[in-house]
């Protein structure tokens, strides 16, 4: 993956070295859903007695089988009396399946160690509750940190009411995003290019406003290239997302094109016209700026854990002078643009020192000829 989880704080107080590497084990299982868990949370389970591994799983898909119960399925008769490591509070309640903490006592397990508690409001807590009411132990908090990054997504939705914002910025070494013209086709290379495409295979809705679409005609699709190990998985394909107060871009553009769902989000007084095939929504817009705060909630209403801004700097700063950004993904390519050309950011208008944004550099990688950097804004995980 992309975004591996925080390193955390060390080792947890009351659990053995065999604990810690088993949920490690099942940090990396749950991850393996990244691209198609959504709006569900990444899970993984691992079965063991002592450090022998009996059975372990994740959860691949929104309405299958979860990953406690891949992993009972693979541990059969065994997992009696086994530690079930999960990276998420096994659930109580019946959904599109059935309650995990049930089949985790009717296996007989003897040990349930969660690394974090799910906020759902049919779970939270309530899972715990049942283990223990049929005599099984529970332990939690095991590398919960590490659990928390990787749904960061998630639980932003439940806890906050609005999804994970990520924005993905291209930048020149002196901080400019476009010639004045516009132009910006390609500051970064072609490594960083495909290396984008897995970052949007997570994320549940690609965010951008009317004006690229109208200068770059972006299509917003996920392309994992046949040379990439990612290449072979499965993904649901993000929700295309079109900030267009006025709809002057529905009768354009590549954003329409292909089996991924594209949604207008146009001001109240718009009329949408009867020949528009695509989904549209409502929000209000104060000047010439959409609510952004109501554009997310609309969003987390439909199930989306985490937003990618891929947009200019108009909208990328309304983000983010609105304080609604939790990360940025930024490519910076060993090239200079020069004074005229266009900023990462418009309108933050920062007068002091005093008033700096300060940032969290929380992973830098060399892609290609690129550097990326992955920054995160103070408290930013709920």
């Amino acid at each position: 993956m992309s975004s591996p989880a925080s390193p955390g704080p060390g080792p947890t107080p009351g659990f053995s070295a065999t604990d810690h590497a088993l949920m490690a084990r099942a940090l990396r299982l749950a991850e393996r859903g990244a691209y198609t868990t959504k709006p569900n949370p990444m899970v993984g389970c691992v079965l063991a007695h002592g450090a022998e591994v009996i059975g372990e799983g994740f959860h691949a898909r929104a309405g299958q089988a979860h990953a406690e119960v891949h992993a009972l399925q693979a541990a059969g008769d065994r997992a009696r009396g086994a530690t079930a490591y999960v990276t998420l509070e096994p659930c109580a309640h019946t959904g599109r399946t059935g309650p995990c903490a049930d089949a985790l006592i009717a296996a007989g397990v003897g040990r349930v160690v969660a690394a974090m508690r799910d906020p759902f409001p049919q779970v939270d807590g309530a899972g715990f509750d049942r283990l223990r009411a049929a005599g099984i132990e529970v332990a939690s908090e095991l590398m919960e940190l590490q659990a928390r990054t990787l749904n960061r997504g998630y639980l932003s939705r439940l806890v906050r009411g609005r999804p994970w914002v990520r924005v993905k910025l291209a930048t020149s070494l002196d901080g400019r995003s476009a010639l004045a013209n516009g132009d910006s086709k390609w500051i970064s290379g072609e490594a960083s290019r495909l290396d984008v495409q897995r970052w949007r295979a997570r994320a549940g809705a690609i965010v951008t406003g009317a004006g690229t679409v109208l200068a770059d005609d972006p299509s917003l699709t996920v392309r994992l290239g046949e040379d990439t190990p990612d290449s072979s998985r499965d993904f649901v394909a993000p929700l295309r997302v079109v900030l267009d107060a006025g709809l002057a871009t529905v009768a354009r553009g590549r954003v329409r094109e292909g089996d991924a769902p594209t949604l207008y989000i146009h001001a109240p007084d718009t009329k949408v016209g009867r020949g528009l095939s695509a989904q549209t929504a409502v929000v209000e817009v104060h000047g010439s700026r959409f609510d952004l705060a109501a554009v997310l909630k609309l969003l987390a209403a439909r199930g989306v854990n985490e937003v990618q801004v891929e947009a200019g700097a108009t909208l990328a700063g309304a983000f983010l002078a609105a304080g609604l950004v939790d990360e940025l993904l930024l490519y910076v390519a060993p090239v200079l643009l020069g004074s005229q050309a266009r900023p990462l950011f418009d309108g933050l208008d920062i007068a002091s020192m005093a008033e700096r944004m300060r940032l969290q550099i929380v992973e830098t990688r060399r892609i290609g000829e690129d550097l990326r950097l992955l920054l995160r804004t103070p408290d930013a995980l709920p």
